[in-house]
């Protein structure tokens, strides 16, 4: 692992607000908490929605994501720990393991299944929902599988491991970069004690999700299954994550569209008419 020096912040955004998950299921009874939803999606513009899941009872993952839409916006699937296999009407098949990531543009549409490939143990990652600019949604749909071994990853001095899943961070380049979002995703580990700093431009929104133990920004602590929505302060050019114990969370940020945002399940268009659409396609065979 690569060492990097952290970045000397003027100063950090603070929490803005604590959003504690939605416990729900999907696919075919999948159980997971809705960290952000409907509600948040303007607030956390480019961001629609992210599912964080993990269990180590097979009743509660077994019957996974069987086929299904999507359109209008990217995927980004982050496995801690199982087996997931990916399936699609294009014609792609792979398989995320621990610790891998998949990148997947829905674009202009794409049928696709995700299902487990273990019948007992932990699994537990995220899906994270990035919007696409109007320009762009009806693109061809392109993915790609990264193992972990792919995904950059850093220490610090101060004793942080971090994984760069996109956008960059305290020099070090992500798997994946995009243009007009400019996503930053990140997984942070932090052994009690333990200060982190990287830089976020301030015209992105950003949050950060606790998964493990608890941390402190500016004072306010974060408990694990916790969302920390970062203040967009003007002054402030990135953040500073303190753990007083051991503590594992991801940090996500993005450059809002602030464009019209019209979702109905999985196809999020701009406009009313191009749900329609694409219910029509779906309905009709020329989604994918």
């Amino acid at each position: 692992m690569n060492t990097a020096t952290q970045t000397t912040l003027k100063q950090s955004r603070s929490i803005e607000r604590l959003v504690q998950g939605v416990a729900t299921s999907d696919g075919a009874g999948v159980s997971l908490t809705r960290v952000l939803t409907g509600k948040l999606q303007r607030r956390l513009d480019p961001f629609l929605m992210l599912d964080a899941f993990g269990s180590d009872d097979p009743d509660d993952y077994i019957a996974g994501f069987p086929d299904h839409p999507h359109r209008g916006f990217e995927t980004i699937t982050y496995m801690l720990s199982g087996r997931m296999r990916h399936r699609d009407s294009a014609g792609h098949e792979g398989l995320l393991e621990n610790g891998g990531m998949q990148w997947m543009i829905a674009g202009r549409g794409v049928i696709h299944s995700e299902i487990p490939e273990q019948e007992d143990g932990l699994m537990e990652g995220f899906q994270l929902w990035l919007n696409l600019p109007a320009g762009n949604k009806m693109a061809v749909p392109w993915y790609k599988d990264f193992s972990s071994a792919e995904i950059p990853e850093y220490a610090t001095a101060e004793g942080a491991a971090v994984r760069v899943i996109a956008g960059s961070s305290n020099g070090v380049a992500g798997a994946v970069t995009r243009e007009v979002t400019e996503p930053v995703y990140l997984d942070i580990h932090l052994p009690a004690g333990a200060q982190f700093s990287t830089a976020l431009p301030h015209t992105h929104n950003a949050f950060l999700y606790v998964y493990r133990g608890a941390v402190q920004v500016g004072g306010e602590q974060v408990d694990a299954q916790r969302m920390g929505i970062l203040s967009n302060a003007p002054e402030a050019d990135g953040v500073t994550i303190v753990a007083k114990e051991a503590a594992r969370l991801i940090l996500v940020a993005g450059k809002p569209l602030n464009e019209p945002i019209v979702q109905y399940g999985p196809f999020v268009m701009n406009m009313q008419e191009e749900i329609h659409q694409a219910l029509d396609d779906y309905r009709s065979g020329r989604l994918a």
